[in-house]
C-alpha cells in the first residue's frame, strides 16, 4: 500500500492518490487528469474508484474527465445528488482497493454531504482518515457553505458537524493518521495549521474545536469570525455538482495565440476582462491599459476567485512567454474557463506595435519615507486585517484587498493618497483595478509593509496575532 499526498499551495489543497496490490483510487482531484493518468500508467495499476468527499466550493474538482476518461467511478457519501453518473454511498459502506478497504463516514456539516473516508490496512486496523473539509488540522470546516434550504441556519450546520465530529471521528484511534482537503490559506475554514498530515491523537489536544465543553459552545467557537466567502464558491459548487466543460476543450481554445491586431479587436467586441499574470515588478513599469494584474508567482487562483468573482466572464491573457498553459490550467481549477486566448509575443508585442500603454505610479520605501515627511498625508493599508492589527503605519487605514468593490465606491478622486500590502503583490493588484475604473490619484509602494519596515516610517508597536493564518502575498 501507497500513499501520497499530492498538495497544491496555490489552493492549499490536498488530493490523495492511493495504490494497492494494481489497484488505485484517488481523494479529491484537481481539475487537470492528465498528472494522474500519467501516473496510473507509470505505476502499472488500474483506477477503481475516484473519491469526492464533498461537492467544493473553493475550486473544480477533475472527478467527471477523470471518470470518463478511465472508467473509474465517483464516489459520494450519503445524501449528495450529482446530475451525472456516480455512486452515491451509504454511511458505513466499504470499498475495496487491491488489499485494502476504504469506509466511508458520513459526516454532514460543512455541507450536507460531506464525508470522510477511513482507510484500513491489509490486516483490517483503521490506519487514515481522509477528513475532508470536515477536519482540518487546527480546525474544522465552516458551517455557512453549504448549499442549504432556507430553514437551515449557519447554527443548524455547525451543530450537525459537531454530532460528526464528536461521535464520529472523535471515538477513533489516536494513531490513525488525518490527511485534510487543506491547509493555512484556504478560505474554507479561519484557523488552519501550515501542517498538511497529522495524527488524530494530536488533534484532539491541540484542535480548539475538538476541546469545547458541549455542543453550544461549539457551535459559538465555529461561527465566530466567519468572513464572508468568496463571491465564486458558489458558482464552483454547481459546476462540482452538474458538471463542466473538458479540461482539454478549455485548455485548447485558451492557447489560441493572437497578435495585437487580433487581441484587440477580441477585446473590444468581446468585453473580455485583459488579465496580466505577470510579476508585479514587470507589470507596475508597463502595462495594457485597462487590463488587470494579478501574478502567477502569487496566490493566483484565490484572488481571481475573489476578484473577478463571475466564473462565465470572458478573459483574454497576457503572460511571459512559455506561461500561458499554466495560466489557463490554473484559472480552470477554480472554473474559469471562458478564456479566449493569450496575447502572442506578450507585452513586449503590444509596445512593439505601437499601442497605448500604462504604467503604475509606484515609488520605493525610501521615497515614500521622504514625501510623508513634507505634511499630512494618507495611507491606504490593504493587507488582511490580522496583519493590520499585528503592526502598522502610523495613521494608515485599514481597507483589505478582498473588500476592494466596497470601499473603492467611497474614494474622492481628488484625494491623493499612498497605498501599500505586504511586499507588493496585493497593492498592485489593487492599482490595476483602481486605474482600470478610472482612480488614478494614489501612489503605491514597491516592496510594501517589508520594504517600509526597514525605513525609519512611525508604525504601531507589534502585536502577536495567535490566530494570522497565512500573511503572505
Amino acid at each position: 500500500m501507497k500513499i501520497e499526498q499530492i498538495y497544491t499551495g496555490c489552493l492549499a489543497q490536498g488530493a490523495y492518490y492511493i495504490t494497492s496490490a494494481g489497484e488505485a483510487a484517488i481523494i479529491d482531484p484537481l481539475r487537470e487528469t492528465q498528472p494522474y493518468i500519467n501516473r496510473l500508467k507509470e505505476d502499472r495499476v488500474q483506477l477503481k474508484y475516484i473519491f469526492e468527499t464533498h461537492f467544493h466550493a473553493d475550486f473544480v474538482s477533475g472527478h467527471i474527465d477523470l471518470s470518463q476518461k478511465t472508467g473509474a467511478p465517483i464516489v459520494y457519501g450519503a445524501t449528495a445528488n450529482p446530475e451525472f453518473e456516480a455512486i452515491v454511498a451509504q454511511d458505513g459502506q466499504i470499498f475495496e482497493i487491491g488489499n485494502i478497504k476504504i469506509k466511508v463516514l458520513h459526516t454532514p456539516g460543512h455541507t450536507l454531504e460531506s464525508s470522510c473516508y477511513l482507510l484500513m490496512d491489509e490486516n483490517g486496523a483503521e490506519k487514515v482518515l481522509f477528513s475532508g473539509d470536515t477536519l482540518f488540522l487546527g480546525d474544522v470546516g465552516r458551517p455557512d457553505l453549504a448549499q442549504k434550504g432556507a430553514d437551515m441556519t449557519q447554527e443548524d450546520l455547525a451543530g450537525l458537524l459537531y454530532d460528526s465530529l464528536y461521535n464520529k471521528i472523535l471515538p477513533l484511534d489516536d494513531e490513525i493518521i488525518v490527511y485534510p482537503a487543506h491547509g493555512a490559506g484556504s478560505a474554507c475554514g479561519k484557523n488552519m495549521q501550515k501542517e498538511t498530515v497529522d495524527t488524530l491523537g494530536n488533534q484532539k489536544r491541540t484542535n480548539y474545536a475538538l476541546n469545547q465543553k458541549d455542543r453550544q459552545s461549539f457551535i459559538e467557537e465555529v461561527t465566530d469570525g466567519l468572513l464572508p466567502p468568496p463571491a465564486y464558491f458558489g458558482m464552483n459548487v454547481m459546476m462540482n455538482k452538474k458538471g463542466y466543460s473538458s479540461f482539454d476543450n478549455v485548455l485548447s481554445q485558451g492557447l489560441q495565440a493572437l497578435d495585437p491586431e487580433r487581441f484587440e479587436e477580441i477585446a473590444e467586441a468581446s468585453g473580455a476582462l485583459i488579465l496580466d499574470v505577470r510579476n508585479n515588478r514587470t507589470f507596475a513599469g508597463g502595462f495594457i491599459p485597462q487590463s488587470i494584474n494579478i501574478g502567477l508567482d502569487g496566490d493566483f487562483a484565490p484572488w481571481v476567485g475573489a476578484l473577478i468573482a463571475d466564473v462565465n466572464q470572458p478573459i483574454l491573457l497576457v503572460t511571459e512567454k512559455g506561461s500561458e498553459e499554466e495560466a489557463v490550467t490554473r484559472l480552470s481549477r477554480v472554473g474559469f474557463d471562458n478564456i479566449l486566448g493569450f496575447l502572442e509575443g506578450g507585452f513586449e508585442a503590444w509596445q512593439k506595435s505601437g499601442k497605448e500603454t500604462d504604467l503604475v505610479n509606484r515609488i520605493s520605501a525610501e521615497q515614500f519615507e521622504a514625501e510623508i515627511k513634507e505634511g499630512e498625508v494618507k495611507i491606504i493599508d490593504i493587507r488582511r486585517e490580522s496583519e493590520y492589527n499585528a503592526e502598522h503605519i502610523h495613521e494608515a487605514y485599514s481597507k483589505p484587498l478582498a473588500y476592494i468593490n466596497e470601499w473603492i465606491r467611497n474614494l474622492d478622486p481628488a484625494e491623493h493618497f499612498y497605498m501599500h500590502c505586504g511586499s507588493g503583490y496585493r497593492s498592485t493588484i489593487a492599482a490595476s483595478i483602481l486605474q482600470a475604473r478610472g482612480y488614478r490619484n494614489f501612489t503605491e509602494i514597491e516592496g510594501g509593509f517589508k520594504a517600509i519596515a526597514a525605513t525609519g516610517v512611525p508604525k504601531s508597536d507589534f502585536v502577536c496575532q495567535t490566530k494570522i493564518l497565512n500573511t503572505s502575498d
